[in-house]
């Protein structure tokens, strides 16, 4: 990803202390670094982590609960009802667990999170050895975490106070909606982002139904909602975005903003189909995420990639849009950007944290390989990732979790799912 298409054959990679120290050609590597230990990967691709820039993790014990239904009938008729009677701290950290092993799995090694209970959260990616961007939530509905948006506010200040050292860890405001939260509750989130310069997670512009509801309630559609609050800036990262208006598009861009570019969520709840070439074009910055396992239903990149480009190429007519490149770009470096830790991962370069991903070329269904880059997304999958460091520790050897169990993932997986059965 450094420098743009560069693509390095036969080259090591040095690392130490959780940093890259050195990229160079093989050979000459391992003179400078006699008796150290070595991985051989010979047919393999090496690539900076992916990153899932937008998910709920924990909704990972919610996978194929409720599908094929409409945004709004999946929240408030099936989603929320099981979130008000079962989530707590214990639900968020098995989610987030499981949720964790299949994002390393993929390649996946930093995630941005918007959930109830981050704490729990955080004590998952911490265990599993992952780097997390943890959503500060904010909602006007109660629930068992908070009795009210003054009181998201407040634990998950306290959570980003408590845990700000942890290198692994980063923090982003995350008002779930315009549609989920009020004018007053965003002004001091306005107030917040100008102390504490941090990333603002929100859904934006997802369906037509929301832009409705909020030119009848508000008399502006949801962005200029924000913009009016002071709110739509260098810091945003708007999630999904798919339906905006040329001058919206203008506004983002000029703003210097982000978009979460979610295309299997954006497919399965018929939500529409996000202008991500225009958006590219016009200097809007896009990364690719998830979102949660209950909406696409799977937490991996490879298959985001995959869809972006041939969406893209298929809405517009044009073959050349969305190169694999740049797609690559828009789940690592871009995504990276977004979260504001574009200066310790996204590219493999000497000095920037050891995360990685190894993806194994070498398999019948990749063959013959002509173009790494064009492997990438349009034919690996997720099962050919090898190995995956996060900050130099190995994660994932040969497409095993060195830290986490996955037997014991599977029975809480199982246990949860009896309780939800149970009270669904």
């Amino acid at each position: 990803m450094a420098p743009p298409e560069a693509v390095l054959t036969d080259h090591a990679v040095v690392v130490s202390d959780g940093l890259i120290r050195e990229i160079g050609p093989a050979a000459a590597v391992r003179s400078r670094y006699p008796g150290t230990s070595r991985i051989e990967l010979a047919g393999h691709v090496l690539i900076p982590g992916l990153i899932n820039l937008h998910t709920h993790a924990a909704m990972a014990l919610m996978r194929g609960l409720a599908d094929d239904r409409a945004l709004m009938d999946w929240l408030q008729n099936h989603i929320w009802p099981v979130e008000t009677r079962l989530v707590s701290e214990g639900f968020v950290l098995d989610g987030t667990l499981l949720a964790c092993a299949e994002m390393l799995r993929g390649g996946i090694t930093c995630f941005n999170d918007m959930y109830f209970y981050p704490e729990a959260a955080a004590r998952a990616a911490l265990s599993a050895g992952m780097r997390a961007a943890l959503g500060m939530i904010v909602i006007e509905m109660p629930s068992a975490y908070a009795a009210d948006a003054q009181d998201y506010l407040s634990k998950g200040l306290a959570m980003r106070d408590s845990l700000k050292n942890e290198p692994l860890l980063s923090f982003c405001l995350a008002p779930h909606a315009p549609y989920t939260v009020g004018d007053r509750t965003f002004e001091r989130i306005a107030v917040l982002q100008g102390e504490l310069d941090l990333p603002l997670h929100i859904h934006v512009h997802e369906t037509r139904e929301e832009i409705e509801q909020s030119l009848a309630r508000h008399g502006v559609r949801p962005l200029a909602r924000l913009q009016r609050l002071g709110l739509v800036d260098a810091n945003l990262i708007a999630v999904h975005a798919v339906h905006l208006t040329e001058q919206e598009a203008a506004l983002l861009a000029t703003k210097g903003c982000h978009i979460a570019h979610c295309p299997s969520s954006n497919l399965k709840l018929a939500s529409g189909f996000e202008p991500t070439p225009r958006l590219l074009k016009g200097g809007v910055n896009v990364g690719l995420g998830t979102d949660g396992a209950a909406s696409n239903n799977r937490l991996d990149i490879f298959t985001e990639m995959r869809l972006a480009a041939l969406i893209a190429k298929g809405a517009t007519g044009d073959p050349t849009l969305l190169p694999a490149h740049t797609v690559l770009e828009m789940a690592t470096v871009r995504a990276a950007r977004a979260l504001g830790i574009e200066d310790r991962v996204g590219t493999l370069a000497a000095g920037k944290s050891a995360d990685m991903t190894a993806v194994n070329l070498t398999a019948l269904e990749l063959s013959p390989c002509y173009d790494p880059l064009s492997h990438l997304v349009y034919a690996a999958g997720r099962e050919h990732v090898s190995h995956v460091w996060v900050n130099g520790e190995l994660l994932v050897e040969n497409g095993r979790l060195t830290r986490l169990d996955t037997r014991e993932l599977a029975a809480r997986a199982a246990y949860w799912r009896e309780r939800i059965r149970s009270r669904d």
